[in-house]
């Protein structure tokens, strides 16, 4: 494919390496015969503003020569020469890694740049690495091949600019195996972790972050290692050049009410009481990068249907303002609600659920991973020295105890991982000479118990409506039920829309049905009615 590749608003760079062989030479014949790197600067609709050459320590003469040869023949391009190390030109491991290690060091900029790697000079082995670098994103660029002339060498040969296509490649593909399995470790954190459902769920996920741009949607229990995650995610994708904005983050939870619009979209000076200047907005500070909402089943309806059209058109309009404006970002979410059951509530758009689920995981609590607590125990060892500043170990006895604790029934894990981090950080902390021991670890199981007996996340809402003695004074049995009453109760739009969705099995089996009746008199039973749930005077 032979076209014109100059882009009027980005210059043109090209990467490649110095060819021993076909480009070597001194002596004045040089002319004659045909050079790959001198010849794709002398094509009449290919302008190169800039050439990254690479080029081993015995070659520094020839290439000195080269470029001089570049500049006489192509004086608007500039010509940057790079030192390279290969140990063995033909061996996989050294040339791979020796290329990796540019790239990774090279400060592409994609909005001023376009990116051009000549495949031509250097050893096969070289030309398949520049393959699996550029296929893989970490070099953010397309392939370009230059061919010689006919008979007569001192005229330009012709170039091809090749589209890469995998499916053609798979045996070369297999070769990245090992990259693959470094991309896995950096999602997990550099955790090895044990669970096999889990590990597949992050090859999942790592294979939807490079190929897509679609929305991500993350779910899990609090605690379960979703705001890491989105992170980790962007992170992979700045790396592989898929986006070059920041990472934002925010907290639905945190922009309820009258502000969250402002925050999130934006606002115009005089838009509201108060808005003395104007505000750019979360989605318009991640242009170009990752937005991660977490916490989205808390985001106010009239903020859904903003965010929809953000989602889908790429552009809003901030309050106040009768212009819009544009935000190019890629979305990841993340929620511990049943966004269905909040659809089947009133209380999120199913039009906007059915726009964000396209890619939703399900990441499990710390207690359905039981094989991997303890290489997260690790993990958090190896964090601790950040809190404590010291490096932290575990004796033989207190590892077995503690894991043995973390692994049986009674551990409910409650808050997950951050339980866990928890843990860690006070026996580290309380650790003589760096060291846990079985009385630190005995001490601490005590205190987990002690507080996964306490009032719970699910109770705080048994609390906030009856009060802390009134919860207290519950069976165990009759609190797990009445706080998941209550939590339906509280997401419903009618004491009729909450009964429906509580009893929508047995009611399949009666002739005749009074749900919102049913529901009143079981809040009767504890002196509640239907107002008081929902924490209106």
């Amino acid at each position: 494919m032979k076209t014109s590749l100059r882009d009027v608003d980005r210059a043109t760079v090209v990467l490649g390496l110095f060819g021993t062989r076909l480009d070597a030479g001194v002596e004045p014949t040089r002319w004659n015969r045909w050079r790959p790197t001198v010849d794709i600067c002398r094509q009449e609709d290919l302008i190169v503003d800039r050439l990254e050459l690479l080029v081993e320590p015995k070659s520094k003469r020839s290439a000195a020569v080269v470029k001089e040869d570049l500049e006489s023949v192509s004086p608007e391009t500039k010509v940057l020469v790079h030192g390279v190390e290969m140990a063995e030109p033909w061996d996989f491991e050294s040339v791979f890694d020796e290329l990796l290690g540019f790239v990774e060091e090279y400060p592409f900029d994609l909005e001023r740049e376009e990116y051009l790697v000549h495949i031509t000079t250097g050893t096969h082995v070289a030309q398949i690495c520049w393959f699996l670098l550029t296929e893989s994103r970490h070099v953010p660029a397309r392939l370009l091949q230059s061919v010689p002339p006919g008979r007569d060498p001192s005229k330009p040969g012709s170039y091809t600019v090749i589209d890469l296509d995998l499916s053609r490649y798979d045996r070369i593909a297999t070769r990245f195996d090992r990259e693959l399995d470094r991309t896995l470790s950096f999602l997990k954190s550099g955790i090895e972790t044990r669970n096999e459902k889990f590990n597949q769920l992050m090859e999942r996920i790592e294979l939807v972050a490079i190929q897509s741009r679609a929305p991500i949607l993350l779910q899990g229990p609090t605690g379960a290692g979703k705001s890491r995650l989105a992170r980790r995610i962007y992170e992979l994708k700045a790396a592989r050049h898929l986006v070059d904005g920041p990472f934002v983050e925010v907290n639905c939870a945190t922009v309820r009410g009258d502000g969250a619009a402002s925050a999130l979209f934006g606002h115009r000076r005089g838009a509201f009481t108060g808005a003395a200047t104007d505000r750019a907005g979360l989605l318009r500070a991640a242009d170009r990068g990752v937005l991660f909402l977490d916490e989205l089943g808390e985001l106010g309806l009239d903020e859904q249907t903003m965010l929809l059209r953000a989602i889908e058109e790429k552009r809003f309009l901030p309050l106040g303002s009768d212009q819009e404006v544009a935000s190019d970002f890629q979305l990841i979410t993340g929620t511990n609600r049943d966004l269905r059951a909040a659809v089947r509530a009133g209380t999120f758009r199913e039009d906007l659920l059915a726009r964000l689920d396209l890619w939703t995981f399900e990441l499990p609590g710390l207690r359905d991973r039981n094989e991997d607590i303890e290489p997260n125990l690790d993990y958090e060892l190896d964090q601790a020295v950040h809190t404590t500043g010291r490096k932290n170990t575990m004796t033989s006895e207190a590892r077995q105890s503690f894991l043995g604790f973390a692994t049986s029934p009674e551990a409910t894990w409650n808050a997950n991982f951050r339980d866990l981090n928890a843990a860690v950080t006070r026996m580290a902390t309380l650790a003589p000479s760096s060291r846990i021991t079985v009385d630190q670890v005995r001490e601490e199981t005590e205190r987990l118990r002690s507080a996964w007996r306490s009032p719970t996340p699910t109770n705080d809402l048994l609390i906030e409506i009856l009060g802390a003695e009134a919860a207290e004074a519950l069976d165990r049995f009759e609190a797990v039920q009445l706080a998941d009453v209550l939590k339906v109760c509280r997401n419903a739009p009618s004491l009729s829309a909450a009964g429906r969705e509580l009893f929508s099995e047995s009611r399949k089996r009666r002739t005749s049905v009074n749900d919102a009746d049913r529901l009143r008199k079981y809040l009767a039973r504890f002196g509640l009615d239907w107002n008081a749930v929902r924490g209106n005077p």
